[in-house]
């Protein structure tokens, strides 16, 4: 009875956790892999154009702060919209974590 008590527990611990992932995911190729691409390159068609960063570059995530992000992403800046009405905060935030996982 214990273990199925703690295997409860742990489930519902961790799946709000997979959802929030799957969350973040779900914005990213919503609003940001049209330009960025789904591997963070920025070598979409839009991304060309638009001259988008390859987040997989180091040197990338060393030029720009979390902060710098979160306010380029709510207000926008050169070519790039701001969400402030599409997306939360949080949600924004979350997309910061995720973008700087694609750094190899």
């Amino acid at each position: 009875m214990r273990k199925v008590l703690w295997l409860t527990m742990g489930l519902l611990i961790a799946g709000p956790a997979s959802i929030e992932a799957a969350d973040v995911k779900a914005n990213w190729t919503k609003h940001c892999a049209k330009c960025h691409g789904e591997d963070g390159k920025g070598q979409t068609a839009m991304g060309k154009r638009t001259k988008a960063k390859d987040y997989t570059d180091p040197k990338v995530h060393a030029s720009f702060k979390d902060e710098e992000a979160f306010k380029i992403t709510k207000e926008g800046k050169n070519r790039m919209r701001g969400y402030a009405e599409l997306l939360s905060d949080q949600e924004i935030k979350d997309l910061i974590v995720y973008v700087r996982k694609f750094k190899k």
